[in-house]
């Protein structure tokens, strides 16, 4: 996590450092002179997010009290991954929650009465993949 801070205070200053040259570049423009204030905004404000997230992730890489797996040299690759949660590789569920979401969204592109089909194919889904352990050969 060292490596992302120092990486973020870095783009900090690459984006301080481009503000102050796009200053300087649209104020000596011939063509319509003074500041271009939309770029500037925009590269200050990519500055200062990228600081924001530098600080933050000193602040959680100081609270974790150590090094993580990434930081060391010697780590293997197994040291940093975690569970993540146990995901049944045949259930259909998921392919089928996506597919109504989908629907729900072209739905929002096309004609909002879609949406209204893809509700409930989607409830559906979501029982379905709720309660796929409650019944069948796998239930417990």
């Amino acid at each position: 996590m060292r490596a992302n801070v120092i990486l973020f205070w870095v783009l900090t200053g690459f984006f301080a450092l481009s503000a102050a040259v796009y200053i300087f570049w649209t104020a000596i423009d011939e063509r319509e002179p003074g500041v271009e204030w939309v770029g500037l905004v925009a590269i200050s404000l990519s500055a200062v997010l990228s600081a924001f997230i530098a600080f933050y992730l000193g602040r959680v890489h100081k609270e974790q009290g150590g090094e993580l797996p990434e930081d060391r040299l010697d780590a293997n690759i197994d040291d940093g991954d975690a569970e993540l949660g146990f995901f049944s590789p045949w259930s259909w569920w998921p392919i089928l929650l996506a597919g109504s979401a989908a629907l729900a969204f072209l739905g929002l592109a096309v004609g909002v009465w879609i949406s209204f089909l893809a509700i409930g194919p989607a409830l559906v889904s979501l029982v379905g993949w709720v309660y796929e352990y409650y019944r069948g050969n796998f239930a417990r």
